[in-house]
């Protein structure tokens, strides 16, 4: 997944205003105790990190 999706996907969940916010500030055990950012900086992939906030934050199927 290009980042550039993986950012429209979570401003889409998230809302354009908060998507940054959370993934600035929200630790995700899913992500290691990691937050969005401090994964995609570590060189997780953008899927994988897509796939954990959809299982941490229940995004919808038909979002995911």
């Amino acid at each position: 997944m290009r980042l550039t999706i993986f950012w429209e996907r979570m401003a889409d969940h998230f809302g354009a205003g908060y998507a940054d916010s959370f993934a600035r500030d929200h630790v995700m055990a899913e992500l290691g105790g990691r937050t969005v950012h401090e994964a995609l900086d570590a060189g997780w992939e953008t899927k994988d990190v897509w796939r954990a906030v959809c299982t941490a934050m229940d995004v919808p199927a038909h979002k995911r």
